[in-house]
């Protein structure tokens, strides 16, 4: 009969408990790793949220305080220039009476009737100076578009150049806003 055939190499057995426990080792630190670097994940996400909500909640700080701080100068400025439409038809009114009263009264009766007027004239001025209403100096002053409006030149050498030689029509301000600007003469 035949001999049997011995293997070229010897096989050892093969410990498979050894094995399994350096496989389930290996598996565990890979699971724990996982489950950190998910932590760490997740970590992140919480604090990307967190940054965003504070950088939200700033942002609406900020926007509410700018509201705030734009209410209170709107609130300002209508106390401020509350009596400016009052005031803006109150000023024909002022021009009428300075051309009544420029008028020279021939008799007794007018004298009197102009007295009156004058006394009214006056209490409305006072008035309307009481509220902030300035009178726009012109007259001899240096011209400037922001509160004088030219409708007219003439050349006086006695006069400065760019100088209001006269006053056309009178300009007022309401505290620091021009109501209606001066009509004025201006030297070249």
């Amino acid at each position: 009969m035949a001999e049997e055939q011995k293997p070229l190499t010897e096989e050892k057995p093969i410990d498979q408990t050894a094995s399994s426990e350096e496989e389930n080792g290996s598996v565990e630190m890979e699971e724990t790793i996982i489950e950190e670097v998910i932590e760490e994940s997740k970590e992140e996400q919480l604090q990307k949220q967190l940054d965003e909500s504070e950088n939200r909640y700033l942002r609406l700080l900020a926007d509410f305080d700018n509201f705030r701080r734009r209410a209170n100068l709107d609130r300002e400025a209508l106390e401020k220039y509350r009596a400016q439409k009052l005031v803006t038809e109150l000023l024909p009114v002022l021009d009428n009476f300075e051309r009544a009263l420029q008028v020279t009264p021939e008799h007794d009766e007018t004298k009197s009737v102009l007295q009156g007027m004058e006394m009214v004239y006056k209490t409305l001025v006072t008035a309307l100076e009481g509220e902030g209403v300035e009178t726009i100096e012109t007259v001899g002053k240096p011209f400037d578009p922001t509160v004088h409006q030219a409708v007219m030149t003439d050349s006086d050498e006695s006069a400065e150049p760019n100088s209001v030689l006269a006053e056309l029509q009178k300009g007022y301000k309401l505290k620091d806003r021009v109501i209606r600007p001066s009509m004025v003469k201006v030297n070249q």
